[in-house]
């Protein structure tokens, strides 16, 4: 998983590196599957709704030290496909399905969302003929 920052904290757990640096962006990859990264998440949960867990970003971003950037659209749009993916292979999702959990909406319609934003970037970044 990566983060966009602006500002981070001089010393980053060893689960957090700094990929690359300029002027105004930090761009930080985080080792999603280490166990003091679950632990942080874990400590952070809180329910949102009757058996549904959430972190805050920002929880997450203070007690890293970092301060988040207003990264660029296509840079979200790679961050939450990566969240999707690991929400939909995430063990407390998987067993909300198996338990007859069948949302209006899914993870797939997210998905296909997220790309269909992802190609009209792509679009209007080419130039008109």
């Amino acid at each position: 998983m990566k983060l966009y920052a602006k500002t981070i904290s001089n010393t980053l757990p060893d689960w957090a590196n700094t990929v690359t640096k300029s002027a105004d962006l930090f761009e930080v990859e985080i080792n999603d599957e280490h166990p003091g990264f679950q632990s942080l998440l874990e400590e952070l949960e809180t329910e949102i709704e009757p058996g549904i867990m959430r972190v805050k970003a920002e929880y997450l971003c203070s007690r890293l030290g970092i301060e988040m950037s207003n990264a660029h659209l296509h840079q979200l749009i790679e961050q939450d496909q990566t969240l999707i993916y690991l929400i939909a292979t995430h063990p407390h999702y998987e067993q909300l399905l198996k338990t007859g959990y069948q949302p209006d909406l899914n993870i797939a319609d997210a998905q296909t969302a997220l790309t269909y934003l992802q190609w009209e970037l792509e679009r209007n970044r080419e130039p008109s003929v």
